[in-house]
């Protein structure tokens, strides 16, 4: 029977496998940084409300406070703030190449630097499989994509490309800084705190100078805007990130950040399903490698047998 933990990364898999459907509703109707910084503020108030519901009132240390700031700072601001400027400039297949491949290795990276894991050879195997097969299956898309629109705006797509790759390091940061707060706190108070500051910032971002973000105040969104939205306050923040946080302080930010080779198999499955788009053969090759990588990184490493003693 698959364990507690596995259970929690299938399910988060699942759950950020469908987001991209919310975002996709929303952001064609609302501008992009004022529907994650409502879904955000809105799943903040729920998370911290459920929080003071099951645990009392959430009573932060005036010591933790500029972690916890750098944590939705670099979590939800920056991260999103780049990542949906970023992707208005670059395809999807470029998106999804550089964001999900340098989010796992972000998470490494900083994992090791601010010594919350250890260098595991296993780990580092399993990311250059998740890389080869999110290279398999998006970067022919992604070379495509480019070639055709070479000398077309070319500034303004290698600006979206370092976007896109700065949301995947600010991300992985943000993640590593928050461990030690999920030792002291539980999951849903952290979660709920990162995603309300880290949404109010987004919410002012937006209004200060987002086009359109003061008119789209009014909530006249369409049904298929609201209804993206509610899916991803309800399943994407409140559900999703508090299993992430559930998942950094129990295995580690290496083994949780390799949700990332998982997720765009059920994205790409689900646009099959949905939208019958064609999936290749080359693209069933770069899912299982990916699925290879997960499996590796996730894995409880065997335990040595002792030598007998006579």
């Amino acid at each position: 029977m698959p364990s507690r933990t596995t259970l929690l990364f299938l399910a988060l898999c699942a759950i950020w496998g469908t987001t991209w459907i919310g975002i996709k509703a929303g952001v064609e109707a609302v501008p992009p940084l004022l529907f994650a910084g409502t879904r955000f503020t809105a799943a903040g108030l729920l998370l911290l409300g459920f929080a003071a519901w099951r645990e009392g009132l959430p009573r932060l240390a005036w010591r933790d406070l500029p972690r916890l700031a750098a944590t939705s700072l670099l979590m939800i601001t920056l991260c999103y703030a780049a990542l949906f400027w970023g992707v208005a400039h670059v395809d999807s297949g470029t998106a999804a190449v550089l964001e999900m491949s340098l989010t796992p290795i972000a998470l490494m990276a900083f994992a090791l630097w601010l010594r919350e894991e250890n260098f595991d050879r296993r780990r580092f195997g399993a990311l250059l499989l998740g890389m080869a097969g999110l290279t398999i299956l998006f970067g022919p898309t992604a070379v495509r994509n480019w070639s055709a629109a070479a000398g077309e705006g070319a500034a303004w797509r290698l600006a979206g490309a370092a976007a896109v790759s700065w949301a995947a390091v600010a991300y992985g940061w943000g993640s590593v800084v928050a461990r030690p707060l999920l030792r002291l706190y539980s999951s849903t108070v952290v979660a709920g705190s990162t995603t309300l500051f880290g949404g109010l910032l987004l919410l002012a971002a937006s209004l200060a100078g987002e086009p359109g973000a003061i008119r789209a105040l009014a909530g006249q969104w369409g049904a298929a805007a609201w209804a993206g939205w509610l899916f991803l306050v309800l399943f994407g923040s409140l559900i999703g990130y508090t299993i992430y946080m559930t998942l950094l302080r129990e295995i580690g930010a290496t083994r949780a950040g390799t949700y990332a080779f998982v997720s765009p198999i059920i994205a790409v499955l689900l646009g099959m399903i949905c939208f019958g788009e064609q999936v290749r053969l080359l693209d069933l090759l770069g899912m299982a490698v990916m699925l290879a990588g997960a499996g590796l990184a996730m894995a409880e490493p065997k335990a040595r047998l002792k030598p007998a003693t006579n």
